[in-house]
This record gives C-alpha cells, sequence and structure tokens, in this order.
C-alpha cells in the first residue's frame, strides 16, 4: 500500500508539508489505545534487545535526529518499533531555521537534500515535553541532539552548546553534540580538533553523568576523523554519532536539472551508504571496544542495518528510508534481523 501512496500522493506534496502531515499520524499512535495497536505489530523480538552506553535498547535500530525536531511524535515512533529516537537538533535559542523551500527529494537516488537549518522552538520548550515523556511507562530510549544557535557568534558557540546542555541533559538518556550540520554557518568549522576539545570538555560538564556524544561529518578525511575519535576518548565521551549529511553530490543519477533546483543543503539517504561504512570502519579500529560508534548514513534495509553491526556498530540509525518505506519500516527492519540471528 505505501509505495502506491508514495507514488500517486505523497511525492506530489510539498516535502516538508508531507513530513508534517505525516508527523500527525505518528504523534496519534503515540496516544492508547493507539500506541497499544501498533505495539502489538511491530513490537521488535526479545532476541534484538541491545546494550549500549549503560542503557538497554528494545532494537539497535532507532531514528536519526532531524526527523522529531521537536520531541512531539517520539512517543509515536517508539510505538512503531524504533529502539531509539534522538530528537532534535535543538538550540538553546528558537529558531524558525531557513526560508522554504529548504527539503527536497531526489527520488531515483532514494535521497533528500535538506537546508532546514536546526529550525525548532528551543531547548526550554522542548524541556517541558522531554519531561512529560519521561513519565510515560512505555518510550524509547531518547536521545537529545543540540546544535549551536544560528543568532550566535562562533566565537560563543561553547556557551550556547552549554545552555542547551544544561537544560536538556538531565532529561535526556543520552546527548548529542552536533557540530556537523552543512546548514548553520560556521558550524562545520567547530569540528577542528582545537576548536572541539574546549567545546566537548565544557558541554560533558555541563551534562553530568548524562552519556555524551559527537557526530561528525561523512566529508572529513580520514585523518580527521581518527583526530576526533581520539579527541572523544580522551575527553572521556561516551561515542561518536557518524555520519551526518553530505555536501557531495558525487555519484547521482537524478536529472541534474532536478539537483541543480535543490541547491545547497546536505544530502541523505543511498548515495551515503558507502561512506558512512568506511567511516564507521575507520572508527571502529580508533576507539576501544567500550567505546560507543553509532552509524548513519544510507541505511535502508536489514542487511543495511546488520552490515553496520557486523562492522562494528553499537547501534544504527535511519531517516531518509523512512520517507520511501513508509510507517512500517522499523517493523521490516527488526523482523529482517531477528530472521538472521
Amino acid at each position: 500500500m505505501y509505495p502506491l501512496l508514495f507514488r500517486t500522493v505523497l511525492s506530489r506534496m510539498d516535502p516538508e508539508s508531507a513530513h508534517h502531515a505525516a508527523m500527525l499520524v505518528i504523534r496519534a499512535l503515540g496516544i492508547p489505545p493507539f500506541s497499544w495497536a501498533a505495539r502489538a505489530v511491530t513490537r521488535p523480538d526479545p532476541a534484538l534487545r541491545t546494550r549500549a552506553l549503560g542503557l538497554d535498547f528494545d532494537s539497535p535500530f532507532g531514528v536519526a535526529a532531524g526527523f522529531d525536531k521537536d520531541v512531539r511524535g517520539a512517543a509515536g515512533l517508539g510505538a512503531l518499533g524504533f529502539g531509539h529516537v534522538e530528537v532534535g537538533t535543538l538550540t538553546a535559542i528558537p529558531q524558525d531555521g531557513n526560508p522554504r523551500p529548504r527539503l527536497f527529494r531526489l527520488i531515483p537516488d532514494r535521497a533528500v537534500v535538506n537546508r532546514m537549518g536546526f529550525n525548532n522552538r528551543g531547548a526550554e520548550a522542548a524541556a517541558v515535553r522531554l519531561r512529560r515523556l519521561r513519565r510515560r511507562r512505555r518510550r524509547p530510549v531518547l536521545g537529545v541532539n543540540i546544535g549551536k544557535s544560528r543568532v550566535v557568534d562562533v566565537a560563543n558557540a561553547t556557551a550556547d552548546y552549554v545552555t542547551s546542555a544544561r537544560l536538556l541533559a538531565p532529561l535526556a538518556d543520552y546527548l548529542v553534540v552536533n557540530v556537523s550540520s552543512p546548514n548553520t554557518p560556521g558550524l562545520r568549522g567547530l569540528q577542528a580538533v582545537e576548536t572541539l576539545r574546549p567545546l566537548l570538555q565544557a558541554v560533558r560538564d555541563a551534562a553530568g553523568a548524562t552519556p555524551l556524544l559527537v557526530k561528525i561529518a561523512p566529508d572529513l578525511p580520514d585523518d580527521e576523523i581518527v583526530a576526533i575519535a581520539q579527541l572523544a576518548v580522551e575527553t572521556h565521551l561516551a561515542g561518536i554519532i557518524a555520519t551526518n549529511t553530505t555536501i557531495s553530490r558525487e555519484g547521482l543519477s537524478t536529472d541534474p536539472a532536478v539537483i541543480a533546483a535543490a541547491g545547497e543543503g546536505g544530502l541523505s539517504g543511498a548515495p551515503l551508504k558507502a561512506r558512512a561504512l568506511e567511516v564507521l570502519r575507520v572508527l571502529r579500529r580508533s576507539v576501544p571496544d567500550t567505546f560507543c560508534v553509532v552509524s548513519v548514513g544510507g541505511v535502508d534495509t536489514a542487511e543495511d542495518v546488520q552490515e553496520r553491526v557486523d562492522a562494528g556498530a553499537d547501534l544504527v540509525q535511519g531517516y531518509t528510508a523512512f520517507l520511501y518505506r513508509g510507517p512500517l519500516w522499523a517493523r521490516q527492519i527488526n523482523r529482517g534481523l531477528a530472521k538472521a540471528r
């Protein structure tokens, strides 16, 4: 049913409007009795239970940051079978993000270009919803992804991140420092080790006992990835999330005119698969076995997820294929993983 719905209806809609419509359904699925019915169909096999970051996950497969920016659909996403939901990216100061249109499908490549620009209602508003969500008896593991507020100068980024960390870390199962989105001016420059070290140290101190991870870009050369990995270990982070979207447009099969019309922004989806796997392997060789590595990028099928686990990923996240696979995507992944075990 969903492929037909996508071809005939959703693919003709503005992508951001389609996402908002889908979120209305997902939010409803987080409310009993709809959540009870959804879990009856999507509940992961107990064999998939995974231990990472000192936490228990019903499945190693979860939703990457960007899908639920404002902590509105996490309960519904958990009911659909995702083992964890990473909300955000959240900023200390509420912001509208970049002007629309800012989300574009590259359907032949099963990819998306976005230049959303961290649109969210701010850390304080998210904290209210996180507090309410944590009181629920049934919920997925909750990651919280934080970024730099656009109006804050890069020179003052550390204080901005610390503000978000102090508000959100007590309400998160784990916290993520996002320094790798291409859609906030100057943000990726924070990945330079000499800049990143004091930022991570300050956020780690603000996060307290909450596990802290850093999310990196796929466009970094391997030697810089190794340097960040070593820094993350030295500063006592709990893990690394690899990778964010790419600014590359190499190897795409979509009409070049469509790609040009999409313009600047981060590319996600199937084209990232090879590089995301490469980065995962570089990281796994560079960090201790006890250090958590979360793999993201180009994940579509259960075989893709299993390949990341076999390559050393503790957890795996997806996002873009949700647009192409539909609401039973996590169920399909979990059933495939269970059959392979």
